[in-house]
């Protein structure tokens, strides 16, 4: 029997399309369901939060800015490149202890998601936008837009599908965002922007944290610069503390709650709208 020791894998963090330590430089170790250490993962402070919301801030003007068809393409794209990666993110769901068909299952419903929202970017103001009847010589336009910066906190439960289905309406839109990724199983959440960085998105406009969210939740629902944060936790006292500190810069706040993000109704625009204003535009018409 050999005695050599295995060389694990240290998976780092995602910001400004770049893959850094965390600030501390502190890691926590991964393990599978019988408690093997099969990896290690950054454990981000204060510090990174700071810095992932000011790479997606920076990004936000330039993604937002993009033509709907061009971020519906790099959203395809990045579906292209999961799928090209498909046995990559198997194993690893696998090393989390998902067996092998629901590994399949969750990576092939993660592209597939990826391409429904897709399909919207360029639907979303013909389907919900509007001219308003008015009762004076104008021309009166209301369509959605985008809400800015989204701060989300990933289950544990299904970690890619999850992060997938909270990510893609988030960008459909043209909005910026920061992931804390699942907790136990961060691995193919941080592998996912390995995907993302190869796939035209800009940097900056996915940002991915792993850590214990306990140590990041606080700061990232207080940062006065996050415009909405998307909670997937069912933990009344995390919910309680997100909805404090909202308050304080009136973001939006979006509480989904889910075990079984396999379910159809994920798909849904209506998500995509929870991360926009109406914008309303007046024009005058006649003499």
């Amino acid at each position: 029997m050999s005695d050599r020791i295995e060389v694990l894998k240290t998976y780092k963090t995602y910001v400004g399309g770049k893959f850094p330590r965390s600030e501390s430089d502190r890691t926590y170790k991964i393990t599978d369901p019988k408690g093997k250490h099969i990896a290690n993962a950054c454990r981000c402070t204060l510090k990174d939060v700071r810095d992932a919301v000011v790479a997606a801030r920076s990004a936000f003007n330039e993604w937002s800015n993009r033509s709907a068809y061009n971020r519906g393409q790099i959203l395809y794209r990045i579906a292209e490149m999961l799928e090209n990666r498909k046995d990559q993110f198997v194993k690893e769901l696998e090393k989390s202890g998902a067996k092998s068909k629901e590994a399949l299952k969750q990576v092939e419903t993660s592209i597939d998601r990826i391409i429904y929202f897709a399909g919207w970017t360029d639907k979303l103001s013909q389907v919900f936008g509007t001219v308003n009847p008015v009762a004076s010589p104008h021309f009166n336009f209301s369509s959605p837009d985008a809400t800015g910066v989204a701060g989300m906190i990933a289950p544990d439960e299904a970690p890619l599908l999850s992060a997938v289905s909270m990510i893609a309406p988030v960008l459909s839109g043209g909005n910026t965002c920061i992931l804390l990724a699942s907790e136990k199983n961060p691995l193919p959440v941080v592998s996912f922007g390995e995907v993302l960085h190869a796939s035209d998105v800009p940097g900056g406009v996915v940002n991915i944290l792993t850590g214990h969210h306990s140590e990041m939740v606080d700061h990232l629902s207080a940062h006065m610069d996050v415009n909405a944060v998307f909670n997937t936790t069912a933990e009344k006292e995390t919910r309680k503390l997100i909805d404090e500190n909202a308050s304080l810069s009136v973001k939006r706040v979006t509480h989904y709650p889910e075990t079984d993000w396999f379910n159809e109704k994920h798909e849904n625009p209506y998500l995509i709208l929870e991360f926009m204003e109406t914008k309303t535009t007046w024009h005058p018409v006649g003499n």
